[in-house]
């Protein structure tokens, strides 16, 4: 009670803020009204003050106004006195209402980096984002597990009708393979230069006006000439820099010695997200840029620049002055962040430490400011790759464009939505370490996307193992974390979550204001994207359902990992607790097009159980598709290593017996969580027949979960220890079934076991209850299924040992093959045709030991998996 009471401040401030923002999101428009923010309201700064002194000029857009937002009204209260004369200007502070007021009702939107998660562009609005310059550094999806900080860039790229490219190398590197927007953008990149680069084609009295404003601010400047020190941030994340303040103090020190100072000035502009922290140390007064003079002012004014991997050294090619590269922290840097260009393709000397960099600057002098001979050549072929556009009239031109329409005779890029490729959607559900989420991964490795642009949509989310597997999806795929959640008028989510009770989820379009808060929320999310193909992967979700319902004009599929109807109804600890949504969820099925079971025999027990909702031709089947290659490269996994617990200090019994020769000794290996629906309690009681007839046995249970201490309970009370190890969670449980003999399945349910075809590639031999989907999990003449009893698995035991459960040789390629084609054929991709009669007899049905024609167990919420197993996770979406 304590700590709800402690945040309720903070949720109240913040519900006021969605209602303020879906109050003023409901009103008109304000024609003709500019709204400008920069690095989040820290200045009046780049490409966004460049276009903004331009409109303010232009004769013929004099009815403009505009509005700009700042994160601190009195700290940047020059620029507000500045224009406290002109009508047409207006600030607000960020994240105010009024913020939220203009960012809602503005026309024009003009931004150099991104809005925040709630925003979503109206109807009529125009966006156009600018960035904040040419990359040095690798950005996006160059970056490893880069994609985990694009999520609020690619949507706000995606909204946008306008991106600013300085550059050709802009266009193709950064937007189209950086955020994977090729194929998918459906506005302009406008490759006109950069307007803040206007800034920097200062005359005489301009410069010394520049020079005027920074000893105004506090550096005793004088008649010296600048070299300025601009490094760029540091760290993985944007906004929590790790800049050493006291190493640079020191390097600044060490360079002063080295140059005259009685006629250069070191000063040091800082990025955005370090000035705040820059500008607290007072040893820095004397040299520190303020933040709000812009950058390419101080660049016009500025005789040598020093930088690192800023960005700001493509702006400052354009003067033709010479350029140096401070870089001690190289190696790492560029071995973590990554970088475009080698450092000997740079067009200045490369430096390692601060004396060095002293005595380059002193030569530099010497020879009366020339870019350094051995550069020149460098220099010239970047100004030329890099600044070919920038002659001081890039504003122009970009106003000409966003602002007056004209469009003919200028350089934009359109269509790059249009690579050829079918674009497909895939929600992954909640990326937890499950069934589901191993089967989505292991899709999304199988699909060729060579032919198909694939995007992923799951939520956001700061869970280590949720990250971990979005880390490991597919790198040709486009990612969509939602962050931040849906905007509109609580009374309409109020609205909404009663229609959900009364169960009135289908009628989620059936009235405007629902139907445009769903719309919104879909293009909060993905802007003007558009798929052929969109899929709920996860098919647990209501909310998902629905929201995947609002995309514009594709075909729609939405998949049925189990025996829906059953999963409904199963009770856990006497309460039906999934009743209420999967029977909402049901009720969105005639509203897609195909309803996709994960084996023949689900698709038919579904389409009979469903039938209520659905007609039958929309039922489905397509397999799960296995990451064979993953699995056994895991295999070769050194157990000894992988089990050692560190803790303990050493190998746990189970792994030593594992490692120790036993060829007299049979292993029995079981993977999975562990939980009722596993039922590992009936393969403990079936192994204890079987070891007391042949001590030369053994069992291991690979997982962890609610049960663990219960069957640890009756592992002892059969006096089996030393016979049945329960490993708990592991991280590699391939290496471990790699040194079993045989894999036994004794669950009550599930969709389509994945642990199955994981035990298939390491040729395994399978011993598994009858289920619906078990015979279609296995090959002809592989493995064995038995009946859901204790005497049952038993039995399937000793047959194994009697040497009559053939292992047999898993075509998975071939599976694979037959699985994607499914899989395209089931979302509407490719047409229904029969499959290869080569891969068709890959997988018939599996050899029956006395089991019913008609499956006695119905489907767990989940897809077992031994990654499931590794983790310990939950397993229901």
């Amino acid at each position: 009670m304590r700590l709800s009471l402690k945040r309720l401040p903070s949720r109240v401030k913040r519900a006021a803020r969605f209602e303020i923002h879906a109050h003023w999101r409901r009103q008109p428009l304000v024609l003709g009204s500019v709204f400008y923010e920069s690095f989040s309201g820290n200045g009046m700064l780049d490409n966004p003050e460049a276009l903004f002194r331009e409109l303010l000029a232009a004769p013929d857009l004099k009815h403009l106004t505009h509005i700009w937002a700042l994160s601190d009204l009195h700290q940047y209260r020059a620029a507000v006195e500045e224009f406290a004369d002109d009508p047409r200007v207006t600030f607000v502070r960020y994240g105010s209402a009024a913020y939220y007021r203009a960012l809602a009702t503005s026309q024009y939107l003009v931004n150099n980096a991104t809005f925040p998660y709630d925003f979503s562009k109206r109807p009529g609005q125009v966006y156009l984002n600018t960035w904040h310059g040419t990359p040095l550094k690798r950005m996006g999806y160059d970056i490893d597990g880069g994609a985990l900080a694009t999520a609020n860039i690619v949507r706000n790229f995606v909204q946008a009708d306008y991106l600013l490219a300085a550059n050709e190398f802009m266009t193709d590197q950064m937007y189209r393979t950086g955020y994977k927007l090729d194929g998918l953008y459906r506005g302009a990149i406008v490759e006109e230069g950069y307007p803040r680069l206007d800034r920097q084609f200062l005359d005489d009295a301009q410069r010394e006006d520049v020079r005027r404003r920074l000893v105004a601010s506090g550096i005793p400047l004088g008649d010296r000439k600048i070299v300025l020190y601009a490094p760029t941030w540091k760290g993985q994340v944007f906004g929590r820099p790790e800049d050493d303040l006291d190493a640079m103090l020191a390097h600044i020190a060490q360079v002063e010695e080295r140059i005259d100072t009685s006629r250069y000035a070191v000063l040091v502009k800082t990025h955005q997200s370090v000035h705040a922290l820059a500008a607290d140390r007072p040893e820095l007064a004397r040299m520190l840029v303020p933040n709000e003079i812009p950058t390419n002012l101080v660049l016009g004014a500025t005789d040598i620049l020093v930088s690192d991997y800023s960005s700001i050294f493509f702006d400052f090619l354009r003067t033709g002055r010479p350029i140096l590269f401070f870089t001690p922290d190289l190696a790492d840097y560029a071995g973590t962040r990554g970088l475009y260009f080698e450092p000997d393709e740079w067009p200045g000397p490369v430096l390692m430490s601060a004396g060095e960099l002293g005595d380059a600057l002193a030569a530099v002098a010497e020879d009366g400011d020339r870019v350094p001979s051995e550069a020149s050549e460098r220099y010239l072929a970047m100004q030329h790759r890099f600044t070919p556009y920038d002659d001081g009239s890039a504003a122009a031109r970009i106003v000409d464009i966003v602002f007056r329409g004209v469009r003919e005779g200028y350089r934009l890029r359109t269509s790059l939505d249009d690579d050829g490729r079918e674009k497909i959607l895939l929600y992954l559900g909640g990326m937890r370490p499950n069934g589901i989420t191993t089967s989505a991964l292991n899709l999304l490795n199988n699909l060729d996307h060579e032919r198909y642009d694939v995007s992923a949509f799951f939520a956001q989310s700061n869970s280590t193992a949720a990250i971990g597997k979005q880390e490991q999806i597919h790198p040709a795929v486009r990612q969509f974390p939602r962050v931040g959640g849906m905007n509109g008028a609580k009374l309409r989510h109020l609205a909404r979550h009663l229609d959900f009770r009364r169960g009135r989820t289908a009628q989620h379009a059936e009235t405007a204001a629902s139907n445009q808060l769903w719309d919104d929320e879909w293009y909060r999310c993905f802007g003007d994207s558009r798929f052929d193909y969109v899929v709920d992967f996860s098919g647990y979700g209501p909310f998902w359902a629905i929201l995947l319902l609002h995309s514009p004009d594709a075909q729609r599929a939405i998949w049925l990992h189990n025996d829906l109807a059953s999963d409904a109804h199963r009770e856990v600890n006497g309460e039906k607790r999934m009743l209420h949504s999967l029977t909402q969820l049901f009720t969105l099925y005639a509203q897609y097009d195909h309803l996709v079971s994960v084996s023949p025999t689900l698709s038919d027990v579904n389409r009979a159980s469903l039938a209520e909702f659905a007609p039958p031709e929309k039922f489905l089947s397509a397999l799960n598709t296995v990451d064979a290659e993953h699995i056994l490269q895991n295999a070769k996994g050194d157990l000894r290593r992988e089990a050692f617990d560190e803790e303990a200090g050493s190998v746990p019994d189970w792994a030593e017996t594992l490692l120790a020769p036993a060829d007299d000794v049979t292993t029995f290996v079981n993977v999975g969580r562990l939980s009722p629906e596993k039922n590992q309690e009936r393969l403990i009681r079936a192994f204890a027949q079987v070891h007391a007839e042949n001590p030369k046995t053994r069992l291991v249970l690979v997982g962890a979960g609610p049960l663990q201490e219960h069957l640890e309970g009756i592992v002892a009370r059969l006096g089996l220890q030393g016979s049945v190890y329960l490993t708990g969670m592991q991280r590699n449980p391939h290496a471990i079934m790699a040194k079993a003999d045989c894999f036994v399945l004794s669950s009550d349910y599930e969709g389509q076991p994945m642990v199955i075809l994981e035990a298939l590639v390491l040729d395994l031999p399978i011993v598994t209850v009858e289920f619906a989907s078990a015979k279609n999990a296995l090959p002809a003449g592989t493995g064995l299924v038995v009946p859901q009893s204790v005497d049952g698995v038993a039995d399937g035991m000793r047959a194994f040992l009697r040497g009559e459960v053939p292992a047999g040789a898993f075509d998975w390629a071939g599976y694979n093959r037959k699985a994607v084609g499914e899989f395209y054929r089931a979302i509407g991709a490719q047409p229904v045709v029969a499959a290869a009669p080569e891969v068709e007899a890959s997988v018939p049905a599996a050899i029956a030991l006395d089991a019913p024609d008609a499956p006695e167990a119905v489907a767990a919420p989940e897809v077992a998996s031994a990654a499931e197993a590794a983790s310990g996770a939950a397993a229901a979406e």
